[in-house]
């Protein structure tokens, strides 16, 4: 048990190293395991245990968050399936053909091992792509949802693949999983009844590994059982909390996967070669899923986005690949291959991605080149119509905006969100929201603002930098109306001041004011109040 800490405790050491040059901690916990393989160091049942348990809540929290809604769009199921075919389709020759020239680890390979390879490559990573969505701001915007759905996709054939790689035969009782469906409604109760503490918390572990437990006393994987259990409290209005909760414990037990894949096998140099390899076909990867959006109708803006946050190696090929190894169908010795490639891949995308809209920017006319004269809904123009004010960003503030300008000023406001679902929410309620993303330099190209119409623009985005964006491109396009936007520290309201804005509302320093101006709107009331506990009112 003490080993196992002392492991935990390098982890969370390399981890704090790997964040600190904007690289997921997991890239640490990788290297942590190589270099207590090094020192002699073993797995050990603890570190085993908790990679086990890692692997069953990631795959119960991706039913979680699994909308078939979602996945329904073409650009995302069809983007999905196409490139995981046509990179398996390259891939499989290049590694068999690669093998025949006698490169150290594919020397022989077989068509089997090979196409299990190619599969497990296929994947980008999901852990990369939220992380590098969240610090941009655009979890909501159009390549956000886009790339998160091919994710999903993606995790899915990884459990068609982690279930039948098993090799058992469910026995004759598997046939009474069927009636967890009449299970569904007991469920959602208890999600209900769980609140938001701890009970909620201990809801969703006892429903995960629960879950895999069931399965597994029939002979179907485990894995599927999570997955599933997930899946059937997704549309629950809580299984987001639900996810919420469990982020951290997942992400803890997934560190003993990472430190048991380092602490498993150990790299060598004549394995350098092949991860050389298999970096050079990241920029194909990243290609193909480009083509592929722009083929389905989306701009290139969102077609190189998308490609960029999927422009890496998956964690999820390398639960693939140690299924793999444990089954005898790869080397162990690809279990390091494919861990130092996924770190490297990390490495190379963080770049790519902190700067991609300025990637994008440098490149935009030979990208527009490519486009499809057809669009499809979501990528259309914008046309505000009779819309004489504008409130960027439909949040609890601007949901507030959009209201106090139509019922206190008799203004027409046109709300903008970046989230598809908040935007029907918004439409459904009487609003006249459109969708778009205005940290996208073609989202003011798309929105016409030359009809003069739109005299006040307010941005209540969440962040200042996606304000400042919004701001500057809005002066780009010509607007010369009055603009206001939301702070939350001095620096911010002088970097928005710098970008044109000329109404500044720091969030913090006028919430006191505001609340005190609330409570004491009635001053009869608040100078009674004041008479009753023996204070002398200023009047």
């Amino acid at each position: 048990m003490f080993d196992a800490i002392t492991w935990i405790a390098v982890a969370f050491a390399a981890g704090v190293v790997a964040k600190r040059y904007g690289l997921p901690p997991l890239v640490g916990y990788l290297v942590a395991g190589f270099m207590l393989n090094g020192l002699g160091a073993e797995e050990g049942p603890v570190i085993a245990a908790l990679s086990e348990l890692g692997v069953t809540l990631l795959l119960f929290t991706i039913g979680l968050k699994l909308k078939l809604k979602s996945l329904a769009a073409p650009q995302v199921w069809g983007v999905a399936a196409l490139h995981m075919v046509g990179m398996v389709a390259v891939l499989v020759p290049v590694l068999l053909a690669v093998g025949k020239l006698g490169l150290p680890h594919l020397a022989g390979m077989e068509y089997g091992p090979a196409l299990v390879l190619a599969f497990a490559l296929t994947f980008s990573s999901t852990v990369f792509a939220v992380k590098v969505l969240e610090e941009k701001g655009e979890m909501g915007s159009l390549y956000g949802t886009i790339a998160i759905g091919i994710l999903i996709m993606q995790d899915l054939a990884a459990v068609v693949f982690l279930v039948f790689s098993a090799g058992k035969v469910p026995s004759l009782w598997a046939v009474l999983l069927f009636a967890l469906v009449f299970a569904r409604p007991v469920l959602s109760w208890l999600l209900e009844r769980a609140g938001h503490g701890e009970l909620l918390l201990l809801f969703g572990l006892t429903l995960g590994l629960g879950g895999a437990e069931v399965f597994q006393l029939v002979d179907v994987k485990g894995d599927l059982g999570a997955l599933l259990l997930g899946v059937m409290v997704a549309s629950h209005p809580k299984s987001g909390e639900l996810a919420e909760a469990l982020l951290g414990l997942k992400d803890l037990f997934l560190v003993g996967f990472f430190l048991s894949i380092g602490l498993t096998v150990a790299p060598s140099l004549d394995m350098i070669p092949t991860v050389i390899l298999l970096l050079l076909v990241l920029p194909l990867k990243g290609f193909l899923f480009e083509q592929l959006m722009l083929a389905f109708r989306l701009r290139a803006r969102t077609a190189l986005l998308g490609a960029l946050a999927l422009f890496n190696y998956s964690e999820f090929g390398l639960i693939v690949a140690a299924i793999a190894a444990e089954n005898g169908w790869l080397s162990p010795d690809w279990l390091a291959i494919i861990a130092i490639t996924l770190a490297l891949s990390f490495v190379v995308a963080s770049p790519l991605n902190s700067q991609s809209h300025v990637i994008y920017e440098l490149f935009s006319p030979r990208l527009r080149r490519q486009e499809r004269k057809r669009r499809i809904a979501a990528e259309l123009e914008i046309d505000p119509g009779d819309a004489n004010a504008m409130i960027v960003g439909m949040g609890r503030i601007g949901g507030g905006a959009y209201d106090f300008l139509v019922q206190e000023r008799g203004l027409r406001p046109v709300g903008v969100d970046a989230d598809p679902d908040s935007v029907a929410k918004q439409n459904a309620v009487g609003r006249n929201v459109v969708q778009g993303s205005a940290t996208d330099a073609d989202f003011w190209h798309r929105l016409h603002l030359d009809d003069g119409h739109i005299k006040l623009v307010l941005l209540a985005m969440p962040k200042a930098s996606e304000n400042v964006f919004a701001a500057e491109h809005l002066l780009k396009e010509g607007f010369d109306g009055t603009i206001g936007a939301i702070a939350k520290f001095p620096d911010d309201e002088a970097a928005l001041r710098a970008a044109g804005v000329h109404q500044v509302f720091n969030l913090y320093a006028e919430a006191g004011a505001g609340l005190a101006q609330h409570v004491c709107s009635d001053t009869t009331l608040a100078l009674d109040e004041l008479e009753a506990s023996g204070a002398e009112p200023q009047r």
